[in-house]
């Protein structure tokens, strides 16, 4: 065991402590943070507007502040980035980072320089929380890749501007930047497939141990590995790597391809990262759920999502949440943001300490019959079938189909790339249907009501998504393909890579 191994077992045992008064704590210090953030933006524009002063209680802000997106939020968020101070949070942000909207085209998340060092502390006690429980810190001494986007900042009215992956590759701790992959050179590269494959000459003889990033560009980055190797296995290319770290998206649709390619069933630490804010990570191999960030600067609400269209919809705190129930997640953060939609949905595994899993996209469903499918259920429908006949998932989509041109009912369709074919892709796609009916009522009463006909599968050709976000201009980093869309845009577009 190398001396950085040695050392970081004693460093995680202290700050698994502390970690531990936020397992014991969240509820006490979610209204600490509160009564915090409420006091620290009294004096600016949303402050001043939103009477910051007069709020005492928890329903005083609930009455004063009301829940915004994106785009309701813009007109503050404008005024920002034009170069005034002073607008949602005392002074001006020490970084805009850029994300790109289903809805909204390029949105500017603030990050100050105090929710900053809440990126960089959540993502090394992640890991950290990993060496404590298993005691497996040799991943420590070798190599680390992350694969991000650009470090190459940009400025806008005098604020550092960029990609979150990017402006975080400026705040790496020092004791890591020596065995960090890529090279900030081939980082800067901006063309994803030219990036991964300088990614892959860069690193074939490194002693590779950690690799992180959002699964389906990692599994993009072990097929060139695999390619230029005459079809090794990751192991058998870096036989040391053992934890793969993640985040964007559920793993579970990828995790039988990318264990394929790696050739074991590697150990890995989801994590919740945002823009706006580091959210959760998973502390434990044993128990599911990722641990709620209550310490972390952000004061939480949730909208039951049944909900959240409504005119007055439930606001709850943290100490009000249930177990197994979709939330709308609302963030009120360090760096001003007030009332502010995330977009996700989220489901409580656990109340003692607060553990969420992420469920899908408040935006991401499907109900254009009244069923309102999330994106969890059709994961797990897919998936289950898929576990039980052998088939492996590349990626997918669905949407719905309101009027076929036959003339026939209308009908779920699925854009799916398979890694294992179905032997028999009709009979598979009726036992998803019938996993999925197991699983939402209202789809069960569309289908048995005869509204709507099963499900129809549409496999695609190899490499269909890649090409598809290539068209889109929207290839890696930090892009990922909806799962769920209630129109019919990436259908259409998908249409012409079915097999």
């Amino acid at each position: 065991m190398g001396l950085k191994a040695a050392l970081s077992k004693p460093f995680a045992a202290i700050v698994n402590i502390r970690i531990n008064r936020l397992r014991k704590n969240a509820v006490a210090l979610q209204q600490k943070i509160f009564y915090q953030l409420i006091s620290h933006a009294a004096n600016t524009a949303f402050g001043k507007d939103h009477g910051f002063h007069s709020i005492k209680t928890y329903e005083d802000f609930k009455r004063q502040v009301p829940i915004r997106d994106y785009e309701e939020l813009r007109p503050y968020i404008d005024r920002i980035t034009h170069g005034e101070d002073n607008v949602m949070w005392p002074g001006k942000p020490l970084y805009l980072s850029k994300t790109s909207g289903t809805t909204s085209g390029v949105k500017y998340i603030p990050i100050s320089k105090e929710s900053m060092p809440g990126h960089i502390k959540a993502a090394r006690n992640a890991l950290l929380s990993y060496i404590h429980e298993t005691g497996k810190a040799g991943f420590v001494d070798g190599s680390m890749i992350f694969l991000q986007g650009s470090p190459v900042l940009a400025e806008k009215h005098g604020i550092a501007t960029g990609r979150l992956s990017g402006i975080v590759a400026h705040h790496v701790p020092q004791y890591l930047q020596k065995n960090r992959k890529p090279s900030y050179e081939v980082n800067c590269i901006e063309d994803w497939e030219e990036k991964v494959d300088a990614i892959v000459d860069e690193t074939l003889n490194e002693d590779m141990r950690l690799i992180s990033g959002i699964p389906p560009w990692c599994q993009m980055y072990f097929d060139r590995l695999s390619e230029k190797t005459g079809g090794k296995k990751i192991k058998d290319i870096f036989p040391n790597f053992k934890l793969f770290v993640y985040g964007g998206v559920n793993y579970e649709p990828y995790r039988a391809r990318i264990e394929e390619s790696i050739g074991f069933g590697i150990d890995t630490i989801e994590t919740y990262p945002a823009s706006e804010g580091f959210i959760a990570f998973q502390d434990s191999q044993k128990n599911k759920g990722l641990l709620l960030l209550a310490d972390s600067g952000i004061f939480y609400e949730f909208i039951p999502v049944e909900e959240y269209f409504d005119t007055n919809p439930a606001r709850l705190s943290l100490a009000d949440v249930e177990l197994d129930k979709n939330y709308a997640l609302i963030l009120n953060t360090n760096a001003g943001l007030w009332g502010y939609s995330i977009g996700d949905t989220v489901k409580f595994v656990s109340k003692n300490p607060y553990k969420i899993v992420v469920t899908g996209r408040i935006k991401h469903y499907i109900s254009a019959f009244g069923e309102h499918v999330i994106g969890e259920e059709v994961e797990q429908a897919l998936l289950s079938v898929a576990k039980a006949e052998g088939v492996d998932i590349v990626e997918f989509t669905v949407a719905p189909q309101v009027n076929p041109p036959q003339g026939e009912l209308p009908y779920h369709e699925w854009f799916v790339e398979f890694g294992r074919e179905p032997k028999d892709i009709t009979a598979f796609s009726l036992k998803v249907d019938e996993a999925l009916q197991k699983k939402n009522i209202y789809y069960f009463d569309l289908i048995q009501g005869s509204i709507l006909q099963p499900l129809q599968m549409r496999s695609l050709r190899k490499d269909a998504f890649i090409s598809y976000m290539r068209s889109q201009g929207k290839l890696g980093g930090q892009n990922k393909v909806p799962r769920l869309a209630n129109d019919r845009k990436i259908a259409d577009e998908l249409a012409g890579y079915i097999v």
